[in-house]
């Protein structure tokens, strides 16, 4: 495969899971907003800001309809739904022949529809529903790219980008969450500690998946394992990790160029992972282990790029 259709395919996968994570974060922060205990408007969007990795130009203003208008509809900043829509969308232009037809008819809908001068008043008169059709527009992307897309080299690079940018996220979210909700027992009488700690979960798709474990008992503890740890969820770092080591594996066997640096970088990720317990992980200190797994991301990005994307010309003339 080209250096350049794979650039375009993983990058276009990274952008559509970037623009549902903001918009997912964006609804649960709006429908946070009716409790008015604990937590102050500014410190819950600030958190928020921090787990979108900090956009700029991205302040507090006092308004959080507006901070969500700006984070939707904004296209200078890089974290905003519209923007990262559509750079999906041209990075997929550029390999139109690389996708299929439902594909791309697919993503082209969700961008002209959160482009679309209707999207703002569907924006103000329900933000909720506008949210929820948003994803609902990802998720339907992602589900034709696995019914009628050849699950070849091209698919596991979409594969490697989407859950690379989930695992970063999540391991964000989570440093965030930690210092404030994660590392203090639920004691609080009048119920707000317990609804963050459901936002939370909700940020990553979990409320429901949790219960299912552990009841609706919500324990800070049991939370950051289920986060961390479950094999079996898909938002969870453990199960993200497993997924793009595993597509890392298939795109070197269907390429016939192996990187041991990648594989070995990527092994002790799935490692810390996998073989360390909650107690170990409580017992020293969560936020460098959080801080770790995110540098780790960002090192296996830059390999992926080193050895498939920006190789020198004599690695290729070698194989």
């Amino acid at each position: 495969m080209l250096s350049r259709v794979a650039d375009n395919l993983y990058w276009m996968s990274r952008y559509l899971e970037r623009a549902e994570n903001t918009t997912r974060v964006l609804e649960v922060n709006m429908n946070l907003m009716l409790d008015r205990s604990g937590t102050t408007d500014e410190g819950r969007w600030m958190r928020m800001v921090e787990a979108l990795g900090r956009p700029a130009g991205v302040s507090w203003t006092g308004d959080a309809l507006e901070m969500a208008r700006s984070l939707t509809f904004d296209a200078e900043h890089r974290a905003s739904v519209t923007h990262c829509i559509s750079m999906a969308r041209e990075n997929a232009r550029q390999v139109r022949d690389e996708i299929s037809s439902e594909q791309w008819q697919r993503l082209n809908r969700l961008y002209h529809r959160v482009h679309s001068a209707d999207s703002a008043q569907e924006f103000d008169s329900d933000i909720s529903d506008f949210f929820s059709s948003t994803m609902d527009g990802i998720h339907l992307f992602k589900g034709v790219t696995d019914t009628t897309m050849s699950h070849g080299e091209g698919w596991h690079f979409i594969r490697l980008g989407r859950y690379l940018e989930r695992a970063y996220f999540t391991a964000t979210l989570i440093e965030v969450y930690h210092h404030d909700l994660l590392s203090a027992p639920l004691q609080d009488s009048d119920g707000h500690q317990y609804l963050e700690l459901v936002g939370l979960l909700r940020c990553c798709t979990a409320f429901e998946a949790y219960c299912q474990v552990y009841t609706a008992d919500l324990v800070p503890s049991q939370i950051l394992e289920f986060l961390l740890f479950n094999r079996d969820f898909p938002h969870a770092l453990r199960y993200s990790i497993d997924s793009l080591r595993s597509s890392i594996t298939a795109i070197e066997r269907q390429g016939n160029r192996s990187s041991p640096e990648l594989n070995a970088l990527a092994g002790k990720l799935y490692a810390a992972l996998s073989y360390t317990t909650i107690e170990e992980v409580l017992s020293n200190d969560p936020a460098a282990y959080l801080h770790s797994i995110r540098e780790q991301c960002v090192r296996i990005h830059d390999m992926v790029y080193g050895f498939y994307i920006h190789y020198p010309i004599q690695t290729a003339l070698a194989v």
